[in-house]
């Protein structure tokens, strides 16, 4: 059965549904959590490392390998030696591709600060990110965007319309994904993706989702100790991981709004439409 959210992703899995009694683990990706709202790391430091290191090598790599297949381009004549000459455009187009995808790879794992936390007010059901522009499950960008490689968005969400899915990556280590499918209000058509928790192993790809639902619904099997940081430990929090990271003011003083009617408080009091 196909997934109900369309347009539907690559490497579909499965959808996830609403409510509680999930199972739950926060592992090592809660940063944060008070009865007002919690905060999720979407990329650990040993990840980032890692990935950057291989989008580089990728970069270093295709760069002589396009220059040779240009160089080679005009060194064969298409019509005595046709096939090589197919071969040698059909390999160029593929570095050009693969150069494509490397580049926002590199630049989210470059460009990814605090490991792009994302936050949930169950008080005002609002979800907020701040990330790097090329922080996304998608490869495909817009070109003009590479010349911006410190490109961000900064975003509010209401959490009614987002909706789990689970995808894979191809891989052979079969690393799953939960990505946020952002619909029109009351559809399933999908106007935007936010990654919630990227590359973990089997039913390690639901906990996390599992831990959020609990949380958005008031829900006991949470507990809000869980976290790299206590309940306590809010002013920490935000100066470890928020302070100096370009969110906007308000929307840090709106992680901790008590129902819609306070958010639409802090919104006049800093002039937010």
């Amino acid at each position: 059965m196909p997934s109900q959210y369309r347009p539907q992703i690559l490497g579909w899995i499965d959808d996830l549904d609403k409510g509680t009694n999930y199972l739950s683990g926060a592992d090592d990706r809660l940063l944060y959590a008070n009865d007002n709202y919690c905060a999720f790391l979407r990329k650990t430091s040993s990840d980032q490392i890692f990935y950057l290191c291989i989008s580089t090598i990728i970069i270093v790599c295709l760069f002589p390998a396009i220059y040779i297949f240009f160089l080679l381009i005009f060194d064969f004549n298409p019509e005595t030696e046709s096939f090589i000459f197919i071969t040698i455009i059909t390999l160029f187009l593929t570095c050009i591709f693969a150069l494509y995808i490397s580049i926002p790879e590199l630049y989210q794992n470059l460009f990814t600060r605090k490991g792009s936390p994302i936050i949930f007010n169950r008080k005002t059901n609002k979800v907020y990110i701040n990330e790097s522009y090329f922080f996304n499950f998608t490869s495909f960008k817009n070109p003009i965007h590479f010349l911006q490689p410190n490109k961000k968005r900064i975003k509010e969400y209401d959490w009614t319309d987002l909706h789990g899915v689970v995808v894979h990556n191809f891989s052979t280590y079969s690393l799953n994904t939960t990505i946020l499918m952002v619909c029109e209000p009351g559809t399933h058509k999908t106007i935007d993706h936010v990654l919630l928790d990227p590359l973990r192993n089997g039913i390690g790809s639901y906990q996390v989702w599992g831990w959020v639902n609990n949380f958005m619904c008031f829900n006991d099997l949470i507990g809000l100790n869980d976290g790299k940081y206590t309940w306590e430990q809010e002013t920490p929090f935000k100066k470890d991981i928020i302070q100096d990271q370009g969110w906007p003011e308000w929307m840090v003083e709106a992680f901790n709004a008590l129902s819609p009617e306070h958010l639409t408080e802090i919104k006049q009091k800093y002039h937010v439409q």
